[in-house]
Formats: structure tokens, C-alpha cells, sequence
């Protein structure tokens, strides 16, 4: 993106949505806006109730460029030079953010919402992003702000509080943190906390002799099928053991 935006840009957002044939992604590089912002206020989600400003009326952008735009959606618009030299924007905000009379109502929305999808931001970024205080962040997280059974979680880009690009700078600085903390945190473990790599796990040890042929499986060789004859003569013979009686103490038959 280039540092050139024109004024009132989601006024001119909703203006070119409205009536050019661009690619929201066009619409968002040369507003300075999210792609999703962009496509929020084609589906009325976003800037609702904002009147569309004609770029071309004020001098921001010619007819040519945007039907160079509108035949090859991968150009970039480009704004036209203004006759009127006027201050750069200071990039440097202090204090908190500036939130409407008619939006301030919605904030407590916005920080449930934050803190339902996002609980890994701080209090100050939240801050940041909806402009409210700490007391009121923290009444909200435990429950016990006055509005709490009215509250509703809504997404801060949709009510106006922030922009997309805000949201998504706090959320990749939250991740960035985290992912610091946990190398910082990683450095102090033990090496035994850790998982062994699959060779040492699925190499068997070295066994001796008498327990390989313990653990080794035995395979019975297969008998082969008694006839009737010889079943009869092995149960007769451990009858006879189990008697006591011998072959010649057997009483002969006449």
C-alpha cells in the first residue's frame, strides 16, 4: 500500500463499491482499507448509514483510471495529484481512541467479543482498539459489569470502533509475544521432559538366551489323528494307572 490516501476513505470506499465494477481488493489498496472491510460494506454489514463521496467530483481519481481499473483487476489505482498541498497525517496517535457518541454504547459488546475470540490480547491492546478502560475490561472478563445479562458479543470492525487492519497488527503482535514466551519458557526444561525419537522406542534391547527362549513362541507340532482303536487302548491305559492295576493282575476271561 502507498502512503497517498484519499480523504474520507470509506465514504469513497462506499462510493466505488457502489458504483464501479472494481475488485474489493482494488478498493481496499487505494482507500487504505481491509479487503474484508471492503467486502462488509458491499454486503451492508459495514459503514452503514455512510454517505458515498465521489472521487472524481473532488479530483481524487480520473474516469480513465478507473476503467483501467474495472478491465484488468490486478491494477492498482493510482490518485491523481492534488492542486492543494496539504499536511501529511501524523501516523502518531496518543491517548485512547476517539469512539462517537452514537457508538459508545456498543463498546461493551466489542470487548466481550474481543475476549471471546481473542483472550490471548492484553487489557491495553483492548484499550486500544475499542477506547475504553481497564476497570470496565475487567468488570466485563468476570462478569459482574451492571449490563452483563444484556450484553451481546459483536465484532468491533463491524460496529465502527476499529479497522480490520488494527484487529489483525494486535492479534499478530499477541502471537508474536506468546511465541517468545514459550521459547523463553522451553529453555529451562529438562531434557528427560522430553519425547525419545522412534529408534530408541522400537529398537528391542538385547536379550539373554534364556529369556529369548522364554519370550520366543512355541509352536506345537501338529499330532496326527488317533483311530477310534487307539483312543480306546490310551484311555484304558490311564484307567489302569490310575487303579494301580497291572496287565497281570487283570482277571482272565474264559
Amino acid at each position: 500500500m502507498s502512503d497517498r490516501r484519499p480523504l474520507m476513505p470509506k465514504a469513497t470506499a462506499v462510493w466505488l463499491v457502489e458504483n464501479t465494477g472494481l475488485a474489493f481488493d482494488q478498493i481496499a489498496e487505494f482507500c487504505g482499507l481491509h479487503p474484508l472491510e471492503v467486502k462488509g460494506i458491499a454486503d451492508g454489514d459495514v459503514a452503514q448509514g455512510i454517505k458515498g463521496m465521489d472521487p472524481v467530483t473532488n479530483g481524487q481519481l480520473t474516469r480513465d483510471e478507473i476503467a483501467r481499473g474495472e478491465k484488468d483487476h490486478g491494477y492498482k489505482l493510482k490518485l491523481a495529484e492534488s492542486k492543494v498541498e496539504l499536511p501529511p497525517p501524523s501516523l502518531s496517535r496518543k491517548g485512547p481512541r476517539y469512539t462517537p457518541v452514537s457508538r459508545r454504547h456498543d463498546r461493551p459488546n466489542a470487548v466481550l467479543w474481543i475476549l471471546r475470540n481473542h483472550p490471548e490480547l492484553k487489557d491495553s491492546q483492548i484499550m486500544r482498539l475499542v477506547g475504553t478502560t481497564k476497570p470496565t475490561i475487567a468488570q466485563i472478563r468476570d462478569r459482574t459489569h451492571w449490563n452483563s445479562a444484556q450484553l451481546t458479543p459483536q465484532d468491533p470492525v463491524t460496529l465502527g470502533l476499529c479497522t480490520q487492519i488494527d484487529l489483525d497488527a494486535e492479534v499478530q503482535k499477541s502471537a508474536r509475544r506468546l511465541d517468545r514466551e514459550r521459547k523463553e519458557s522451553g529453555k529451562g526444561q529438562d531434557k528427560a521432559g522430553t519425547l525419545l525419537s522412534t529408534t530408541e522406542t522400537t529398537t528391542p534391547p538385547p536379550a539373554s538366551t534364556n529369556t529369548a527362549q522364554i519370550l520366543a513362541p512355541k509352536v506345537a507340532a501338529e499330532a496326527p489323528e488317533e483311530t477310534p482303536e487307539q483312543e480306546q487302548a490310551r484311555v484304558l491305559a490311564k484307567l489302569k494307572g490310575m487303579s494301580g492295576v497291572t496287565a497281570d493282575d487283570e482277571p482272565s476271561q474264559e
